[in-house]
């Protein structure tokens, strides 16, 4: 059973909050709509995985210091600014069971909001000089773009392998929680060798993450993503990659017919979904997102840090991986 998020919070509950204070006050603007919008996205905050992982990144080495805060700051910025356009390009009207910024406000203010929230975080760490935290968070965002476009072409081609499944995570979601334990440990230790090891460790764990987000399309999750989402959209995700692989060639036709014919979503979705459990890809999916997880404990394993923080960011990995929401 993993920990709660409340408990792994713990010991950094202090320096959480006080972290809280210094992202409210970086959104702060003299224009009266921004500021009721930034206070509905603070408001809604979700369970601040990133800035947990910056922070524990950064204990690992020594004191966690204005400039991890900043650090912190500047990953939720660019962040949330991601998932704003994000809801825009997808159409998507909600998020975290709230209404997002485009359902309420519209595409074109959410789109500026996002703009917003990007030059804030530019601006913070020029400021500051802080251009090294820059350069890691500025390398995160081109791969997330890429990721994203990488994943829409090949969603209209339905030529996705694992190779490229793969190359679509790292760039889309891994290359961020990557950032945040590269930029936590940069905070505080000058040890290329260890920061580098820290980038590894969060992009092992962004790549589990988001297998763990592809299972949950098939319905066992509370987290409000609505089962099947992926099957709608054509993506090609790991379970689905897993199950076309045990598969021959006019099996492989088949499921390209159901995804391109004109059945229901619902249809479709219960057909997809009973041929992927037929042919043990979810299974397949969870073994390889456990073998991420192990292969990320062994880099924690090897660090010089004897840090105890150690046994919390091993809690937090678990957390994020075993979680139904």
């Amino acid at each position: 059973m993993s920990a709660s998020i409340e408990q792994i919070k713990k010991p950094i509950e202090a320096q959480l909050k006080f972290f809280e204070k210094e992202f409210r006050q970086s959104m702060k603007t003299q224009v009266p709509l921004l500021d009721t919008i930034m206070t509905y996205i603070v408001k809604r905050k979700g369970k601040q995985i990133r800035p947990i992982f910056v922070l524990y990144s950064a204990a690992l080495y020594g004191d966690i210091s204005e400039r991890t805060y900043r650090g912190a700051a500047l990953v939720e910025l660019l962040h949330t600014a991601t998932l704003v356009h994000d809801d825009v390009v997808d159409e998507s009207y909600e998020r975290r069971g709230f209404f997002s910024i485009n359902a309420l406000w519209k595409n074109k203010i959410a789109v500026l909001v996002g703009d917003f929230l990007l030059s804030k975080g530019l601006l913070l760490s020029v400021k500051n000089k802080d251009y090294d935290l820059l350069e890691i968070v500025s390398a995160a965002v081109e791969d997330m773009s890429e990721g994203e476009l990488l994943q829409l072409e090949n969603a209209r081609t339905f030529k996705t392998t694992e190779d490229i499944y793969f190359e679509i995570i790292r760039k889309k979601t891994a290359s961020l929680i990557a950032s945040c334990c590269q930029i936590g440990a940069r905070t505080t230790t000058d040890d290329q060798e260890e920061i580098q090891k820290m980038k590894r460790f969060g992009e092992l764990i962004g790549l589990a993450f988001q297998i763990r987000d592809d299972l949950f399309d098939f319905g066992e999750n509370k987290s409000g993503k609505p089962a099947g989402l992926d099957i709608k959209d054509k993506k090609l995700t790991l379970p689905l990659i897993m199950a076309l692989k045990e598969s021959n060639s006019s099996e492989k036709k088949h499921v390209r017919s159901i995804m391109n014919s004109k059945l229901s979503d619902n249809v479709k979705i219960l057909q997809i979904v009973d041929f992927i459990k037929g042919k043990g890809g979810i299974k397949s999916a969870y073994d390889k997102m456990n073998e991420l997880r192990d292969e990320a404990f062994d880099v924690l394993d090897s660090l010089k840090s004897k840090s105890p923080y150690k046994e919390n960011l091993r809690e937090l990995v678990n957390f994020v991986i075993d979680r139904t929401v």
